[in-house]
């Protein structure tokens, strides 16, 4: 479909890729990764025909149709919804109108006459491409994708122009589906979808009948929609077949090749330098001087593995520890005018809770994280925080906030005197600020450039309770991973929305949904949800057991072995429960281990007597500890045996 030969692009006098040679197919599904200014989007440009290789060549199959979608920046106006997206269509419309034209001529001319049988032959011509083209189905398509894509019935006749630049973007991207052109090429999809359209996304692109490649920061949706990974790095593209989950353990696979070879390269190097410089001035040795000179000069030189991005780790500054109860609402309600957006709501938030709000596209997630936050009122009921509680709130708008006067780095700066420069300076690299990108002002930034800086400046604040809303927009995978990290190991709680699943479930612990105006609590991460919604709960320790417990009946003398029954399938067994399993396995081993310490310096301390306050202290400590151990290995000795039996111990 696509021929790229030798391909190589430039910005400026930085390369950013050459020698690219690609085959694209009609089957293509892929997506493209690289870090932040590696070249993805000119990539992209290049092959939808914006911009132009530097040197090689891209030649397309004659009558090839390309689609693209960029980032952001396209605006419709003038028409509708529905008629911006039904534009798709005006060729297919206009042969519509000619065919209905056809059929007044014929129903002013005679069956008999010759004429007829020539408009006649012609309509049937036209039918046949219109049916072939689903003509008759265009509104249905059109409602389809709109749904999809989550726009409400009443908004499909509002005018474009009141849409903002997200919903923008959202509508462009419905015509591009609609057009279903054969190659279809789209630079984060994702961006402006919530959970339900980028569902709807991946199973359109599932069954997607032509190529398409994508740039995506959401390592779930690559997994679940593409087939190979393209990769700029090292100014190199670079092909792997698979998911994005199999990429990554293929690209450490070929990293550890390459510095192998390296490796054992440089050793046949220095072995080849060491005799010729030991053996120069011998004659008779000359002959073998002058082979290891030659082998030295043919030999095919390997490049080191160029050191990848640095791994940057940061943590939350130690936040003061909060009460248990860390926020209690009972009874609340919020209303705009004769809109109810949340009535009822109970619930409670506890230390240490990483709790994910999930929901519809206008189901109140916002509106309830404002309310917790107190810039929104309460419209009915009570909302109070806990003992000790020190809450922090990042708005999506949070770039509103900021000095626009200020550097970043200075800002940082003044904000956690403790750090040093270089520390400041890596965490704003994280989150895509690097060289002199640091001493710029805060004005001067986009509001995504703001919000980054805004999230990275969040992570310096030791406050304990965190109000998170959509904090991974405008980050790329690199950026979402140190965040991930800091809030996984951050000792406070955490109440967020996010619509990166994979970000969800590697921190949620609990999953408050928000719909119909009420909040309903789900134990465990997003996958946990997933798997509760879907009608089925979660099988229990005992349950597990009596799965595993089922087997095949046994064959009677009466009945033939080749007719026995196949053993009946084992009811199906969560696979994130059996990871919990194994994890609450190891928690609580590392809990009794450290019981154990307890007990072990608190009596070393006892044989040194202070008082006999001190004394009954220690041995009620003690006795504590013990307690507390038998209870941890009882449980240690229900999850192994579920474990074994199950056959996943670790």
């Amino acid at each position: 479909m696509i021929q790229v030969s030798n391909g190589g692009k430039h910005f400026g006098f930085k390369t950013l890729f050459e020698g690219l040679g690609w085959l694209i197919t009609p089957n293509e599904r892929v997506g493209i990764v690289g870090g932040n200014g590696t070249g993805k989007s000119t990539l992209l440009k290049v092959l939808a025909g914006i911009e132009q290789l530097d040197h090689g060549s891209l030649n397309p199959a004659k009558g090839t149709r390309i689609g693209y979608l960029p980032q952001e920046g396209l605006m419709m106006r003038g028409r509708t919804v529905f008629q911006e997206c039904m534009s798709v269509f005006d060729p297919l419309r206009a042969l519509e109108a000619e065919m209905e034209t056809l059929l007044h001529r014929m129903s002013d001319l005679s069956p008999e006459s010759p004429e007829y049988a020539q408009v006649a032959d012609r309509f049937h011509q036209f039918e046949m491409e219109f049916v072939t083209r689903d003509g008759y189905a265009l509104d249905s398509k059109v409602g389809t994708v709109l749904s999809g894509l989550q726009f409400p019935r009443d908004d499909w006749d509002r005018p474009c122009e009141e849409f903002s630049g997200g919903w923008q973007m959202r509508i462009a991207l419905a015509k591009l589906l609609l057009d279903a052109p054969d190659l279809l090429l789209m630079d984060e999809p994702t961006n402006h979808l919530d959970i339900e359209a980028r569902n709807w996304l991946e199973d359109y692109l599932n069954s997607y009948p032509h190529a398409f490649i994508l740039i995506s920061h959401d390592r779930y949706f690559l997994d679940v929609t593409v087939k190979k990974i393209v990769e700029i790095w090292n100014k190199k593209v670079h092909f792997y077949p698979g998911n994005y989950e199999k990429y990554e353990a293929q690209k450490a696979e070929r990293i550890a090749q390459i510095a192998a070879a390296y490796t054992n390269q440089q050793a046949k190097i220095e072995q080849l330098e060491a005799f010729i410089n030991r053996f120069r001035a011998q004659a008779t040795k000359a002959k073998q001087v002058q082979s290891r000179i030659k082998e030295l000069e043919r030999m095919e030189k390997v490049e080191p593995p160029p050191p990848d991005e640095k791994a940057i780790k940061f943590s939350f500054p130690s936040p003061t520890s909060s009460g248990r109860i860390v926020a209690e609402v009972r009874g609340l309600g919020k209303s705009y005018g004769a809109k109810n957006v949340l009535r009822d709501v109970s619930l409670l938030i506890e230390r240490g809770d990483k709790v994910a709000l999930v929901g519809h596209n206008g189901a109140g997630k916002s509106t309830l994280i404002k309310l917790l936050a107190g810039t929104e009122p309460l419209t009915a009921g009570e909302y109070k925080l806990g003992h000790n509680v020190m809450m922090e709130y990042f708005a999506q708008d949070q770039y509103k906030e900021l000095d626009p006067n200020a550097s970043l780095i200075d800002d940082l700066s003044n904000l956690a005197r403790s750090r040093t420069s270089t520390e400041l300076r890596n965490l704003l690299g994280c989150f895509l600020f690097s060289g002199d990108d640091v001493e710029k002002k805060m004005g001067v930034l986009s509001g995504g450039e703001r919000n980054r800086y805004a999230l990275a400046r969040l992570l310096l604040k030791p406050s304990n309770f965190l109000l998170l809303d959509e904090p991974t927009n405008h980050l790329d995978m690199r950026s979402k991973n140190v965040l991930l990290e800091a809030l996984s190991e951050y000792i406070g709680t955490v109440l967020f929305v996010s619509h990166d699943r994979y970000f969800m479930d590697k921190l949620a612990t609990r999953v408050f949904e928000v719909g119909g105006g009420e909040v309903k609590i789900y134990p465990g991460n997003y996958e946990d949800y997933l798997w509760r919604i879907s009608g089925q709960s979660l099988p229990s320790v005992d349950a597990i057991r009596a799965a595993e417990a089922v087997s095949a009946p046994t064959p009677t003398a009466s009945t033939p072995a080749v007719a026995a029954p196949a053993e009946p399938p084992k009811a199906r067994v969560n696979p994130i429960k059996i990871q919990k399993m194994r994890d609450r396995l190891k928690a609580v081993e590392a809990e009794m281990a450290a019981l154990e310490t307890v007990i072990s310096d608190h009596s070393r301390e006892l044989a040194n007597f202070v008082s006999v306050e001190d004394t009954t202290r220690r041995t009620a400590e003690i006795d504590k500890s013990r307690a507390t151990i038998d209870k941890l290995m009882a449980e240690w000795e229900e999850l192994s045996q579920s474990l074994d039996e199950a056959g996943a111990s670790s």
